[in-house]
C-alpha cells in the first residue's frame, strides 16, 4: 500500500489531474490508505485563497472572473467549490459546477465541486484534509469558495492563507455589518455589483470600518467590482497578491491557522466513532417515550461510546 501511495503523491507532484482526483475523492470519504495518503504530505504548494460571503453576494462570478484574470497572468489554479448538499444523500446540488464550464477543458485549471454535508461552516468537513492534498500539486493558487450560508461561514478563516470577503451594496448600513460576524475574518473586502445605487454608501461605511479596525497602520482594502464586466478584478488581484507581499512572512497568521486546523482535526478525530445512523435508531425507540430528555440521552449515549 505504501508504495501505491508513495506514487499516487508523485503522480499529483507532477500535475496529474487524475491523480489528484483520485486522492481527495480517497481523503473525502475515508477511504483505505487515506491516513498513510496524509501522513506523507508537506507543507508546500499554493497560497489558499478563501471566498466568502452570504447567498446572492455573486460569489461564483466572482470566481470566474479570478479565473480569466490568473489565466492571462500564466498561473495554474485549482479551485475547490463548497456547493449545498441534499439532504438525503449529502451530494453536491450544484454538482460540477454548471457556472465554470467555460474552464473544464483548460489545462491550468483545476475545478473540484464538493457537497458541505451539513457541516454548518459552509464547507465540507474534510475541508483541511482535501486542500492539503491539493497543495501537493504544483498550482500557484488554491480558491476555495464556500457555500454562502451566513455568518458562521467564519470556518474559513481557519482554513484560507487570505479570505475575501464578498457583499454587495444592499448588505445595509455600518451597523449591520459590523454585526454580521463574518465581517471580522477579512483580510480583503469586495464590494460586488458595484453598479448598484447604494454602492458608494456601502463603500464609505465598509471603508470607515477597517479605517477604526486598522492595526499598526494597515487598513484592509476595500474594493468595488462588476464581476459580470470584469470590472475591478484586475485591482482584486493585485490586492491579493500584495496581501501576501507586504506583510511579511506571515509567521503569526500561519501559526493562527495551524492552531485552527489542529483543532478541527483533533474534534474530527473525537468524533470519528459516533455514527448518526446508530444515534437516530436508538432516538427512534426512545424519543416518544414518556419523559424523554434530549440531554440525558445524550449523556447516556457518551457514556456508552465511551466504553465501546
Amino acid at each position: 500500500m505504501q508504495g501505491k501511495i508513495t506514487q499516487l503523491l508523485s503522480n499529483i507532484q507532477a500535475g496529474d489531474f487524475k491523480a489528484l482526483a483520485r486522492a481527495i475523492t480517497i481523503v473525502e470519504n475515508s477511504l483505505h490508505g487515506y491516513e498513510e495518503l496524509l501522513l506523507n504530505t508537506t507543507e508546500k504548494g499554493g497560497k489558499i485563497i478563501g471566498i466568502t460571503g452570504p447567498p446572492g453576494a455573486g460569489k461564483s462570478t466572482l470566481v470566474n472572473a479570478l479565473l480569466r484574470q490568473w489565466i492571462n497572468e500564466h498561473k495554474k489554479i485549482a479551485v475547490i467549490a463548497v456547493d449545498p448538499s441534499s439532504p438525503f444523500n449529502y451530494g453536491a446540488l450544484l454538482g460540477d459546477r454548471i457556472r465554470m464550464n467555460d474552464f473544464y477543458n483548460n489545462p491550468d485549471i483545476f475545478i473540484r465541486s464538493l457537497a458541505s454535508r451539513g457541516a454548518l461552516g459552509g464547507l465540507n468537513p474534510k475541508i483541511i484534509e482535501i486542500t492539503d492534498i491539493v497543495r501537493q500539486a504544483p498550482f500557484d493558487i488554491i480558491l476555495v469558495e464556500t457555500v454562502g450560508v451566513g455568518q458562521s461561514e467564519v470556518e474559513i478563516a481557519g482554513l484560507a492563507d487570505c479570505t475575501v470577503v464578498t457583499v454587495v451594496p444592499e448588505a445595509g448600513d455600518e451597523v449591520q455589518t459590523l454585526k454580521a460576524g463574518i465581517m471580522e475574518i477579512a483580510d480583503i473586502f469586495v464590494i460586488n455589483k458595484a453598479d448598484r445605487d447604494a454602492a458608494d454608501a456601502m463603500y464609505a461605511n465598509l471603508k470607515i470600518m477597517v479605517h477604526n479596525k486598522a492595526h499598526e497602520g494597515q487598513e484592509l482594502p476595500v474594493i468595488k467590482t462588476i464581476a459580470t464586466e470584469g470590472k475591478g478584478i484586475a485591482e482584486l488581484a493585485t490586492a491579493i497578491d500584495s496581501f501576501f507581499t507586504t506583510a511579511g512572512s506571515h509567521k503569526d497568521h500561519k501559526l493562527q491557522l495551524a492552531t485552527e486546523k489542529c483543532w478541527q482535526l483533533l474534534q474530527a478525530e473525537r468524533m470519528k466513532n459516533f455514527d448518526k445512523t446508530v444515534i437516530k435508531k436508538e432516538l427512534s425507540e426512545q424519543l416518544f417515550q414518556p419523559g424523554f430528555n434530549l440531554y440525558a440521552f445524550t449523556k447516556q449515549f457518551l457514556s456508552s461510546a465511551a466504553v465501546k
